[in-house]
């Protein structure tokens, strides 16, 4: 059975630049899902606004792949967002199974490698909130963060991240492989 490509993000802020981007890599990769790990459409008063900041075309762009998404709440995400998005948002955690082992989705802001979910055993957490791709491990739970689609921090650059056959990679919005 062929494994699902899942195509990996967070932090888009309200970016209709960088969600183009991001979209049309979503495109380009050809992936089977679009999980995003939170903050979709406002940039918090911790950040800068982003460029091309224009919430109303993220939320159509967004809402013409609302078949293709899987997305989480974000500390930045609001119930007035849910209002305007046609695919759910307000779950701070998911958990998606794939090739035999549990993905455990969250912004990052509650869980993640200073605070692992509780919820016992599982063999990845999928996190967002910081704006810095990550891969490490912690008590034995491999925890990965694709940075920022649209405000990336801690010299990265626009990125996402590719799951496919038990394997992640890191790319910048242009396609780009990179290590984090």
């Amino acid at each position: 059975m062929k494994s699902p490509k899942l195509f990996i993000c967070s932090d888009i802020h309200g970016s209709a630049r960088f969600c183009s981007s991001m979209l049309d890599a979503f495109d380009r990769e050809r992936a089977d899902a679009l999980i995003i790990l939170g903050d979709v459409l406002y940039h918090g008063p911790r950040n800068a606004l982003p460029m091309e900041y224009d919430a109303p075309r993220v939320i159509a762009m967004l809402n013409e792949r609302k078949k293709d998404v899987i997305c989480v709440r974000g500390n930045c995400d609001t119930e007035v967002d849910q209002m305007v998005l046609d695919f759910p948002i307000m779950s701070e955690t998911s958990t998606v199974f794939v090739d035999g082992k549990k993905l455990f989705l969250t912004h990052g802001h509650k869980y993640g490698p200073q605070n692992l979910p509780p919820i016992g055993v599982c063999d990845i957490v999928l996190f967002g909130h910081t704006h810095v791709p990550t891969d490490v491990t912690v008590e034995g739970v491999r925890c990965v963060n694709p940075g920022s689609v649209s405000i990336p921090k801690g010299g990265s650059e626009n990125s996402y991240m590719i799951y496919e056959n038990e394997c992640f990679i890191w790319k910048t919005l242009d396609g780009s492989i990179f290590n984090p």
